[in-house]
């Protein structure tokens, strides 16, 4: 059974006991100036980076997240579950889908969003992913849930997808293709697999104009979102839109829709609440408590050495992305609709 992974059952399906700690000093030091670290070498290494990145997360994810691993603009009194089903849904109706046609989910993690998004709009949908752990967990998740027949995975490297050009209606990426070395790169994929006037839509993690690169404050913040997130280098909003337009999109929409949050709920409040019956993992107590617990579990040996290490730069992370939303130097919800010319 693909059940939610708990603290006391860290990696007991994925990346071996043994290779958790080698693997999260491996992965840290990818960000550490001080070993000679940086951006290009990131990108250079992007596959290995995600790859080993979660391997470390996908645990903690599901615990702490679900199954669909991103934000979502959030309403007063709406709670983080609607929004996020409501973020997905939106994507479907911005593309059209219905029973009948085929979409592409590239960067598809465990498969929640693409399980969300076949349910509401009766579409077949194809998730692309690179690792293999998080394939396996998503395809029983997609058996139990009585989807196999509608959604499925492609274990593929989103850089060099091996499909068919034309052979899908319309493409989605919900807070994935900020893993790619190159925004033109993996556009051009996507542009590949549509048919002429197909449709992509997106939400891209991205540095807003906002955001002072020179400002060390502000680029710890952002130094701390890639290094807890996997991502080589965040991108702007222009290296999204050029990305697209180089790859042959014609772009039709953009927008920040972290701004459509309420101010009472903004898209970091999960993970900036005090205290919450519901979901207090994520909240910067509950971020804290697990913390604790992870280091007591490995202290005991019940976790393997090296999960205080991954719980501890993703941590630090949500520190980060809570102080890049109240900055507004950051956005998980770069909105973008484009298609490709008939």
């Amino acid at each position: 059974m693909a059940d939610s992974p708990t603290l006391t059952s860290l990696y007991r399906e994925g990346l071996a006991a043994a290779q958790v700690a080698p693997t999260a000093d491996r992965y840290v030091a990818r960000f550490d100036d001080a070993r000679g670290a940086d951006a290009a070498a990131r990108k250079a290494d992007y596959a290995a980076l995600v790859n080993e990145y979660y391997d470390l997360v996908t645990d903690f994810y599901e615990f702490g997240w679900g199954q669909s691993f991103h934000f979502a603009p959030r309403h007063k009194r709406e709670t983080l579950e609607a929004s996020i089903a409501r973020h997905e849904f939106y994507l479907a109706l911005r593309l059209g889908l219905r029973p009948g046609t085929r979409a592409l989910d590239v960067g598809c993690g465990v498969g929640g969003p693409m399980r969300s998004i076949a349910r509401f709009s009766g579409a077949a949908v194809v998730g692309v992913n690179n690792n293999a752990y998080q394939i396996d967990r998503g395809t029983r998740q997609n058996r139990e849930a009585g989807l196999a027949d509608r959604c499925s995975f492609l274990k593929a490297d989103f850089m060099n997808l091996p499909v068919e050009p034309g052979s899908f209606d319309a493409a989605y990426a919900i807070e994935a293709t900020c893993h790619a070395p190159d925004k033109r790169g993996v556009f051009s994929q996507v542009w590949k697999a549509l048919k002429p006037g197909g449709l992509f839509a997106g939400y891209e993690w991205c540095v807003t104009p906002r955001y002072r690169r020179d400002d060390p404050v502000e680029r710890a913040i952002i130094h701390d979102i890639e290094e807890g997130d996997g991502l080589p280098e965040l991108a702007t909003y222009a290296e999204v839109d050029n990305g697209l337009r180089a790859a042959g999109f014609e772009l039709l929409e953009t927008a920040d829709l972290a701004a459509a949050s309420d101010p009472e709920t903004p898209w970091y409040l999960a993970l900036d609440g005090q205290f919450s019956l519901t979901g207090f993992q994520r909240t910067i107590v509950g971020r804290v408590v697990t913390h604790q617990m992870v280091r007591v579990l490995e202290a005991i040996k019940v976790a393997p050495a090296g999960s205080c290490a991954v719980s501890q730069f993703l941590n630090k992370a949500g520190d980060a992305l809570v102080k890049g939303g109240k900055l507004g130097i950051f956005t998980p919800m770069y909105f973008f609709l484009a298609r490709k010319p008939a």
